[in-house]
């Protein structure tokens, strides 16, 4: 089975993440298939950046996303829909 979960980088004690799909049996920084984006929980705000079409792509063929996954999946999709309103709101101001 596919799943999408967290791939630790970064220096002792300053990490920061690579989402990844992976199968579930590889160890949690071992051998990947795809990487799908990061996050830097470390930066003021935290980072978050998801290719949202490649997730929904190994969401539809049946990949599980790890619940701290599914968490920033949420995040990053509510941060893309409030961008273009703003946008907007902006442009006809």
């Amino acid at each position: 089975m596919i799943k999408l979960r967290l791939r630790r980088m970064g220096a002792k004690k300053r990490p920061h993440y690579r989402i990844v799909a992976t199968e579930h049996s590889s160890p949690r920084d071992g051998r990947f298939i795809e990487t799908l984006g990061h996050y830097n929980p470390i930066a003021d705000p935290p980072v978050i950046k998801v290719d949202l079409e490649r997730v929904r792509h190994w969401l539809s063929v049946g990949a599980k996303p790890s619940d701290t996954v599914a968490a920033l999946i949420r995040k990053a999709e509510a941060a893309q829909a409030e961008a273009p309103g703003a946008e907007a709101t902006t442009a006809e101001a």
